[in-house]
């Protein structure tokens, strides 16, 4: 349509204008739902975009038109109409959209102007690095006369635009309702006085979902306790004092060996998985209080808070607010000072820290040791872990951003010394790098403690950091990926996006710790606020294999342990039933898990 000439050679499409208001090339399939993608480059003072949605109409045709940079013009999302030529009637620039909703509801005329939801996926893309850290902010922005990437998705009636992984490129994303295009083709577009080039042209139907049918790992048998989505993290203590391992997640316990009888620890409700966050983020269990009864602590989205056992009292427990603010999305509870009693690891405040209960008043606020330098705010949401890096006997805290070097006994109080190091990937459009709880352990059987972690939260990618040593023991890590996203080979097919929980633990009895890790599916509600939102919900276990042959002396080999559950903030790995085996436990959106492991043939 329109005014232009259009080839294909080379594994590329070019397009040249005849006249300023150019013509299009109408890709042959219709689509509503739509992803694509592709690499342009515009030169000679071309203008070039691509319409989405391209739907017939008396006079022509109407859709969703983002136009592309070209360094010197603003780009932009708009609804277009065009005649029966190709020549644009119209354009209307699209409201404001975005954010961790699928779609949003009709605008109230009143109120149209400048109504819209936030930005797209990844967040907030300007934040500030915290002090000294390995990241660099990648350049997003359009490059004059290079080949630039190009995603759109189109879903519901949002739209959302990257260019070159980013939000710089001058795209915005938009609201796009069926007014501007229902269902219509894609088209390329060039105009102006220069032409455009695309390679690596790409498009998926994103209204069609694919569930895959259930598995659940030869080695594991699946107890589903709860079927609601109540929780994001499940502990493991004896709550009733009888000598059995139970199971706590959210608002309720369950009670073993059968895990078939429940009680409230509080008030609580189902979340609605497309929209509501559930407010138990992490739990974790111990004796805080020493009356041989197991407390519960409970990040609720930010502050932890302290639910105190009532003992032989059936009735629901007393809350104490303990740590007011963690912003971090992962808490872990290790015992950091060496006192026997697990502290709570966490970032808040703008720090890396650990608390500690008050000696002697443990529901009373407790004691905050501030470990790193302030500026851990955005950036440091994913990813923590606790281990002796150096091996000096101490614990360590560990961060996508490096780590904090536990000091001798009766050192002044102050930050720790920190080794910037990169431990994870910096994320698309900003957001934040590194997953869920990391682990450190000898992954080789070199002596020296690595650290295994996922890589992106809301992305892709797991990987383990071998530690290496110079002459003078200064400390240094090498990046193995061990699975990456769609584009990579990854062993066993084991792809899957928004990896947000994970723990090591040993599966297979063998000795040597393994990884644990799965998606959390709708990590920020029902949307495409992150990559590949409807992938199957599944939950690995990467097998820790000492191979000479493998690079760094070690591979990763996945097992799934079941692909329609997933998993929250954190995975619970213990031996439940005192078997031998130890057992992974989990809670979701899609319920409470029990995976019983199979004991080791003597």
């Amino acid at each position: 349509m329109g005014d232009a000439t259009w080839s294909a050679a080379n594994g590329e499409i070019t397009g040249k204008p005849r006249s300023a208001g150019g013509g299009w090339l109408v890709l042959d399939k219709s689509l509503q739902d739509v992803q694509f993608a592709a690499s342009f480059k515009c030169t000679g003072g071309c203008r070039a975009g691509v319409l989405l949605r391209a739907e017939k109409t008396p006079t022509g045709m109407k859709g969703v038109y983002v136009e592309l940079p070209d360094g010197e013009s603003a780009a932009g999302s708009y609804a277009v109409t065009l005649d029966a030529g190709g020549k644009e009637l119209t354009r209307e620039k699209l409201l404001p959209a975005g954010g961790t909703v699928r779609f949003l509801p009709p605008v109230a005329p009143e109120s149209a102007a400048g109504r819209g939801r936030g930005a797209g996926r990844g967040g907030a893309p300007n934040m500030n690095l915290p002090p000294e850290s390995p990241f660099t902010r990648p350049d997003y922005s359009y490059k004059p006369g290079e080949w630039n990437s190009l995603e759109l998705l189109l879903d519901a009636n949002i739209l959302r635009a990257w260019v070159n992984d980013g939000p710089e490129g001058g795209v915005a994303n938009g609201r796009a309702d069926d007014v501007a295009g229902r269902y219509g083709p894609i088209a390329l577009h060039v105009g102006g006085t220069g032409e455009v080039r695309f390679r690596q042209v790409e498009w998926k139907d994103i209204g069609r979902h694919v569930l895959s049918g259930e598995k659940v790992g030869s080695r594991f048998r699946m107890q589903r306790i709860n079927d609601f989505y109540l929780g994001w993290s499940a502990a493991v203590a004896d709550v009733n004092h009888d000598g059995v391992l139970d199971v706590v997640s959210g608002p309720f316990y369950y009670l073993g060996p059968d895990y078939k009888v429940s009680r409230e620890i509080y008030l609580g409700q189902t979340a609605n998985v497309a929209k509501d966050y559930t407010p138990a983020m992490v739990n974790f269990a111990f004796d805080y209080t020493g009356d041989g009864y197991p407390d519960v602590l409970v990040t609720e989205s930010r502050p932890i808070v302290m639910y105190v056992n009532p003992g032989k009292e059936e009735r629901r427990w007393d809350r104490y607010v303990v740590i007011p603010q963690a912003s971090s999305e992962v808490d872990v509870f290790k015992d950091v000072d060496g006192d026997g009693i697990p502290d709570a690891v966490y970032v808040g405040g703008g720090t890396m820290n650990y608390a500690s209960p008050q000696p002697g008043n443990p529901t009373a606020p407790w004691v905050v040791h501030a470990v790193s330098e302030p500026g851990y705010g955005i950036p440091a949401q994913h990813g923590i872990g606790v281990g002796d890096i150096n091996g000096d006997g101490r614990m360590d805290l560990v961060s996508p951003h490096g780590w904090w070097e536990q000091p001798v006994k009766g050192t002044a109080p102050g930050p720790w010394k920190y080794h910037p190091v990169k431990l994870g990937r910096w994320p698309r459009a900003g957001a934040s790098p590194g997953g869920a709880e990391m682990g450190v352990y000898d992954v080789n059987g070199d002596g020296l403690n690595d650290v295994v972690t996922v890589m992106e939260a809301h992305g892709w990618g797991i990987a383990w950091y071998e530690q290496k040593r110079d002459t003078a023991g200064a400390i240094t890590f090498v990046e193995h990926v061990i699975v990456d996203d769609y584009s990579a080979k990854n062993p066993g097919g084991a792809t899957f996006s928004e990896p947000h929980a994970s723990t090591v633990a040993d599966i297979d009895g063998d000795g040597i710790p393994d990884f644990i890790a799965g998606k959390r599916v709708y990590a920020h509600n029902e949307s495409y606020n992150d990559p590949d939102p409807y992938g199957d919900a599944v939950l690995y276990w990467f097998r820790t294999v000492r191979n000479p042959k493998a690079p760094g002396g070690a591979e990763f080999v996945p097992e799934m342990i079941h692909n329609r559950s997933g998993v929250g903030s954190t995975v619970t790995a213990v031996d439940l039933n005192q078997d031998g085996a130890v057992d992974v436990i989990t809670s979701t959106n899609r319920g409470t898990f029990i995976f019983w492991n199979t004991p080791k043939k003597k």
